[in-house]
């Protein structure tokens, strides 16, 4: 200004200016903070499966290289394999009731602590019953993470909003698959298989202490959390504060909990054999180099984020035109459906291109169709989701152990890797058909609604 005062129009020309940023600084600010806390909520539970995938899958991609190593046959890797899932299966029930009657938030805390410690243990093991122990132990610290999200989703989640928040659960599982090869393949080429166990097992200890400070169990918890969204969730979600637990003895005789339980183990054969065998059937069964198999691993997990994005939206489409029975029916026949077809395909191709190509589809469809078994265990369960869940699981597991077994075998006696392909098609084609006999409409009662009836 050069020692001369602004005229009156010049100064208010900048006291406007001033204020105009303030006002764009403002709205900045309004656009970028309110993310309504259930989807902040959703990104921990996003990596809570992002987590346990990335530990899980870690053994089978480092498969090859361990069998060398510690002198093991493709039988006994299945035993290894198999050893996690029994685990898994036994405790999936108690965690479920356990997070029913205490919150997720505590059985997340010990889940993570215990299961990075095994994870970490792993990669000090010399044979094959040191091996055992460890992965059985690691599978009890691992289990009850999916009741538990669940019943998560239950309580922070309206009933519309339960579809996608699931499809985001289940991404999380296919981003630490996708991942874990980019991590864990490169870490075993540059310092021995060990290694990744223990750089894995320590992320475990930064989700701890961020699950402790910050999350809780339930919205009306969150002091920050704004009144309006509390009071949407409570009018709207699967949760009812005004019901109590039932026995699970009363659960077990729900009609639909039995098919649902039974379909859920065919399903798993499925799951465990991409995240368990897939690799080393991708370099023992079809001649891929192990940088290779890398790519293929991770490309075909990232598919499958793909697929839990259709479902979730397919599945939420279903619903709304076909109604709650049917729109979880059709979600879960297609998705269990087209995969095993895939893989028979997949197993009857000379070609291992197209073959490779037929497994990106197939877990492309398990994506698709999976979650929606947890959306009825949602829509049964309530109040008892996470005990349901449990349920559900722990025939899932039971699937993934027989899986485990039954691949090595078959493999270890007849020298070919395709052929408990077949046998795993067949399995999901028999799931399949047991979504017939899932109704989602056919609630667990309350005990207010047994006394009533006089139950």
């Amino acid at each position: 200004m050069n020692g001369v005062w602004p005229s009156k129009q010049e100064f208010d020309r900048e006291i406007q200016l001033y204020q105009d940023l303030a006002a764009s600084i403002k709205i900045v600010r309004l656009n970028l903070s309110p993310i309504p806390y259930r989807f902040r909520v959703l990104v921990l539970l996003c990596s809570l499966t992002t987590l346990t995938y990335l530990d899980r899958i870690c053994i089978s991609l480092v498969g090859v290289r361990l069998k060398a190593d510690l002198h093991l046959n493709n039988e006994q890797f299945g035993w290894v394999l198999a050893a996690f899932a029994l685990a898994y299966a036994l405790f999936e029930i108690p965690s479920g009731v356990l997070g029913d009657h205490i919150g997720p938030r505590k059985v997340f805390i010990r889940i993570v602590l215990w299961w990075s410690f095994f994870t970490a243990l792993t990669g000090l093991a010399n044979g094959l019953i040191a091996l055992l122990i460890v992965r059985f132990l690691f599978g009890v610290g691992e289990s009850g993470t999916y009741p538990n999200c669940i019943l998560v989703v239950s309580r922070w989640f309206p009933v519309r909003e339960t579809g996608k928040a699931l499809s985001w659960v289940g991404i999380g599982s296919q981003l630490g698959a996708a991942m874990a090869p980019l991590v864990v393949v490169p870490l075993a080429t540059a310092f021995g298989w060990r290694v990744p166990f223990f750089v894995i097992g320590s992320l475990g200890i930064v989700w701890v202490w961020f699950c402790y400070s910050w999350f809780r169990d339930f919205p009306w918890q969150m002091k920050t959390m704004p009144v309006p969204e509390k009071k949407m969730i409570e009018e709207s979600c699967r949760h009812n504060s005004q019901q109590h637990l039932v026995s699970w003895k009363l659960i077990f005789r729900n009609s639909t909990l039995w098919p649902l339980m039974l379909m859920y183990f065919c399903c798993q054969w499925a799951n465990y054999f991409f995240v368990a065998w897939m690799p080393v059937y991708l370099q023992e069964g079809r001649g891929f180099s192990e940088n290779a198999m890398k790519m293929i691993t991770s490309i075909l997990f990232i598919v499958g984020i793909c697929g839990f994005l259709t479902g979730g939206v397919a599945g939420d489409w279903l619903l709304k035109h076909s109604g709650l029975k049917w729109g979880r029916r059709l979600t879960g026949m297609i998705g269990l459906g087209a995969c095993g077809f895939l893989l028979m395909v997949a197993a009857l191709s000379a070609h291992k291109h197209i073959a490779v190509s037929c497994l990106i589809g197939a877990n492309f469809s398990f994506s698709f169709g999976v979650m929606v078994s947890y959306a009825v265990c949602a829509d049964i369960g309530r109040n008892n989701a996470g005990t349901v869940t449990g349920a559900m699981n722990f025939f899932g597991q039971m699937g993934a152990f027989s899986l485990a077994l039954v691949f090595g075998k078959i493999v270890q006696l007849t020298h070919h890797f395709d052929y408990p392909l077949y046998l795993v098609a067949c399995v999901l084609f028999t799931g399949c058909l047991l979504w017939l006999a899932i109704d989602p409409e056919k609630t667990i009662p309350s005990i207010e609604k047994m006394q009533v009836e006089g139950q």
